[in-house]
């Protein structure tokens, strides 16, 4: 048994909850403190173990704790959730946490870096331009449906209809129109300058990190989906084999099993949506880079899409990709393709 306290913390934006149990699990204390008192009251404890709920921030105060000297430890938040008895408040929150972390199978999520972080959010910032922008092409798009204009599908061609629809000399829309389609134009001309700097700043990236330009050599995984993978897993250390990875992914199928019979459904859709999203548009690329390649790889994938079709290819391609990504971090080496 562990000679020190557990401390169990239930995160929020001014006030948080701490619940400290002793080394036989027992309660000590379960109190509130506010956001300045809480580095201070974790300043003044003995060398102990830190529990978490993962959500915004909490990779924050893991590295602060950490550095403090304690054992930081983060909860996945849906194995946390069960343990919660009676009303749910932050007192019965924080002795969930605290339960949560004392069940021998919980894995626990690894701390982030600040390099971690750093590219984490620029995807996050680099999703919702691409978002914002597309809703801009779309709105513009179904306003000017309504003067009779049906502009062409696609940025290239939104950009140079858009160019040709302000010339004075085109008399189909009124001054008025023309005014508010050139906002339109300086905002999406903004967004899209804004992505270009991201993309520069992840192209210089990968130059510097070796994982990424080792996640690289996988056929159907670029800067995007390497420094994606990066940010989200770093090394992958906290999975114990691909499938582990695959299955935190959400590209495995949900499985029901009762009475002896087991049945497999759709894919569980569980684990981070952005980076299974990257994933899949990757594999959605390879299908179309397979042709007049040999390599078992590509050999595998053309065989599977005349099989099941091009949607569940794609997800089952991003599952052997992630499987691969999980090899090559574990054993250091590149992606060599092998003759089928």
């Amino acid at each position: 048994m562990n000679k020190i306290n557990t401390i169990a913390i239930d995160l929020a934006k001014n006030v948080f909850q701490i619940c400290i149990l002793s080394p036989d699990h027992k309660v000590i204390k379960n109190k509130q403190v506010s956001r300045a008192q809480l580095p201070t009251t974790l300043m003044k404890q003995d060398k102990s173990i830190v529990v978490m709920e993962a959500c915004y921030s909490s990779h924050y105060w893991a590295r602060l704790f950490a550095d403090m000297g304690h054992d930081v430890r983060i909860i996945p938040a849906q194995h946390v959730k069960p343990f919660v008895r009676g009303n749910k408040n932050d007192h019965n929150d924080a002795l969930a946490v605290a339960e949560a972390s004392l069940r021998p199978n919980i894995s626990f999520v690894p701390l982030k870096t600040i390099e971690q972080q750093d590219i984490q959010a620029l995807h996050r910032i680099r999703d919702k331009l691409i978002s914002r922008r597309t809703s801009i092409v779309n709105q513009t798009r179904g306003l000017l449906s309504e003067y009779g204009i049906i502009m062409p599908k696609g940025l290239s061609g939104f950009t140079k209809h858009i160019a040709l629809l302000l010339d004075p000399a085109d008399t189909r829309l009124t001054s008025r129109i023309k005014c508010q389609l050139a906002e339109v134009k300086e905002e999406y001309d903004n967004l899209s300058r804004r992505r270009l700097s991201i993309q520069k700043e992840l192209d210089e990236y990968v130059l510097e990190n070796e994982l990424c330009q080792r996640l690289m050599t996988i056929p159907g995984i670029g800067i995007i989906n390497a420094t994606a993978l990066f940010a989200a897993i770093g090394n992958a250390s906290q999975f114990a084999n691909p499938r582990e990875l695959s299955v935190w992914l959400g590209v495995t199928p949900k499985q029901h099993a009762s009475g002896g019979k087991s049945s497999m459904g759709r894919m569980s859709k569980r684990g981070n949506q952005y980076l299974r999203k990257q994933l899949i548009h990757g594999a959605r690329t390879l299908i179309h880079r397979t042709k007049g390649k040999n390599d078992k790889l590509s050999v595998w994938i053309k065989q599977l899409v005349e099989r099941r079709g091009v949607n569940k290819g794609a997800v089952a391609i991003a599952n052997r990709l992630a499987r691969i990504a999980w090899i090559l971090l574990h054993r250091n080496e590149a992606y060599k393709a092998v003759p089928a």
